[in-house]
Formats: C-alpha cells, structure tokens, sequence
C-alpha cells in the first residue's frame, strides 16, 4: 500500500514512524519547512529533522526531540564566548546541519540536500521538503508579528496567535517528487500535528492543496487533541481563540474539504465532525504505541 504521510514534528514524526514500520519503502513523508531557519550561518529543517531521526531510529523518545546521545559542548562554547545562543543545537545534530548547509551552498536543493542525508542514515522510505522554495511561517500577535521560530522558542509561544502568514506560499512550487507521491498513493494520511504551524504550511503551497483534493483515494487525519487539549504545544490555546473550540470538529475544519475521515481518542468521545469519526487511543508513547496507531489508520484509509 503506497501511502503519503504529511507531517510536521515530533507527534507527526512518531506517526511516520509507524508507518514506516508497517509500510517500510512504500511511504512518503512530505515534511513542512515553513519553520526552517539559519542559526549560526547554518541551515536548519527541525521538522525534517525530526521525521529523519525518528524513521531511523536516531531521535530522543525520553527528550521528545533531537538526537539521542546529544551533547552541548559546541552551544556551551558559543554561549560562553557571548553568542546569542537561543536555539538548541546539539553537537550532533550540528553534524546533519553542516552537511546540509555544504550541500545547499553547492547549489543542491533542499530536496536533493534532504535525499542525500536519508541515504546516508539508512533510510529507505522517502522523505520529502513540501518545497524547494522559500516557505516561512510567521505568526501575528499583539505584542506584534514575528517569525515562528522567534515566537515558538526565543518567546517560549506565550504570545496568543491572531493569525497565521505562510511567506512565500503563493509563489512556492512542490518539491520534486511530491506530486507524482500524491498522485500515485493509494492512501495520504495527515500526521497530529498542529495544524496551523506544521500541515497548513504545506497545504498552503496551491497545487499540493489541489492534489488531495483531486485525489481518488481515502485521506485520513489523525487529530493531534486528547481530551481537547494538546499532548504538548500550544495547539489547544491556538484552535480556541482562533476557531472557538477544541472539539473533533474544529480540528477537522482545519482540513475543510480534505478529508474521509478522523480518528480521535477515546476521552474526545462522543463527538461530531463534519467528517467520520474513528475513536481509537491516539497516544504513541512508544514505538508499539506508533505502530498500533499506524496500523489503526490504515485501516480506516483503505
């Protein structure tokens, strides 16, 4: 079953996680870059980054994200030597960040750049950036407008979000690969992520958009809510001061017109939706749990 995973970080990753675990090279993961950044004159992709670690086993589960076996000793020096030194960088995932710089200062895309580290960690389902292009979220809130990155981490996402702007979006072509992905799938599954900052980003981009709703097959999201609230971020406050609520149906709105089906957790039962609902329990706390999930959705997409 050839299946197209759209994915943000970490709770998408766990998703594709499983996935991959059933799938192996049948899946395709389309990751948001609208969070990519340059720290320190390097180019980083956190949710790419994620997907890559957790689909090869490289990713933290106690931490949540990065690198398991990650030190800090580069950050630490920087910090010491009074850099502004905001952003987590560990001396490991430096490593991924300067090849990956190298490359794009080749001329390599993003995409090719992204395809070259999959290889090198073993990876043999396919992981692509939604685009080539520059693609970037910022957020717009009282205390003024600012890029995600700068919101999310430098302000630790206190500021309540008003809207949303993906910069760049209208003019952004799908990387090389996605569409043919999306138009030979047999399934496409949207991973629980928050919407607003990792899935929206990439359906932002106008022929991706278009692709699943041209599609001729089931989609099916996974809603990132457990009991209305967030497993982590702050997916809950966004959905209730931007959509009114966080309800199964205002996570499905999200997705207007996309999908064939969500699939909740127990404690966000009974619902409605303007879609099917498949109530299953949705926490992934380890790998099993993913698989559980990944096999759950599946079969409601098949």
């Amino acid at each position: 079953m050839k299946v197209v995973c759209i994915s943000g970080g970490v709770g998408g990753a766990k998703l594709a996680r499983g996935l991959y675990d059933v799938l192996g090279p049948d899946l395709t993961v389309v990751g948001n870059v609208g969070d990519d950044l340059e720290v320190f004159g390097l180019s980083v992709s956190p949710d790419l980054d994620s997907i890559l670690y957790a689909l090869t086993g490289l990713n933290d589960e106690e931490r949540g994200w990065g690198r398991a076996g990650e030190t800090w000793r580069a950050l630490e020096a920087a910090k010491a030597l009074g850099a502004d030194a905001w952003f987590q960088l560990g001396d490991l995932d430096l490593g991924l960040h300067l090849t990956r710089t190298d490359a794009l200062r080749r001329g390599e895309p993003l995409s090719a750049a992204t395809r070259g580290l999959a290889a090198a960690a073993g990876l043999t389902a396919t992981l692509l950036p939604a685009t080539d292009d520059p693609l970037r979220t910022h957020v717009r809130t009282a205390a003024g407008s600012f890029a995600f990155q700068d919101w999310f981490v430098a302000r630790g996402h206190q500021d309540e979000v008003d809207e949303l702007l993906y910069e760049g979006a209208d003019r952004a072509a799908p990387a090389p690969g996605v569409m043919e992905a999306i138009g030979a799938a047999e399934a496409i599954v949207f991973a629980p992520s928050n919407p607003y900052v990792s899935l929206l980003p990439i359906l932002a981009v106008a022929s991706i958009r278009d692709a699943v709703g041209a599609r001729r097959v089931r989609c099916v999201a996974v809603s990132p809510l457990i009991a209305g609230r967030s497993v982590k971020g702050p997916l809950d406050r966004m959905l209730t001061r931007m959509a009114g609520g966080t309800t199964p149906a205002h996570v499905a709105e999200c997705y207007e017109g996309l999908l064939d089906a969500l699939v909740i957790d127990h404690a966000d039962a009974p619902a409605e939706a303007p879609v099917p609902l498949v109530v299953t329990e949705t926490l992934m706390g380890d790998r099993k749990g993913s698989r559980r999930l990944a096999e759950t959705v599946l079969g409601v997409a098949a």
